[in-house]
């Protein structure tokens, strides 16, 4: 989806690191649902996930399953 379709308000950046400002922006939606942009790009795609799939992937990289992502 579009993200200028979600609006401009309620995006966040969870985390920034020294990037150059590039980095990940977040949306809670109203039906709990989950959106992803790149900061960069606030015109491009967001891709929408379930409150459960963001769990599920937050819970894993806590829990060291995304590790090899940074090797």
């Amino acid at each position: 989806m579009p993200s200028k379709n979600l609006g401009t308000e309620g995006w966040q950046k969870p985390w920034s690191g020294p990037n150059g400002g590039s980095c990940v922006e977040v949306m809670k939606l109203g039906d709990g649902r989950v959106a992803l942009r790149q900061s960069t790009d606030p015109d491009g795609p967001a891709l929408i996930y379930a409150y459960h799939e963001i769990e599920t992937f937050i819970e894993g990289a806590k829990a060291g399953a995304a590790d090899f992502l940074l090797t």
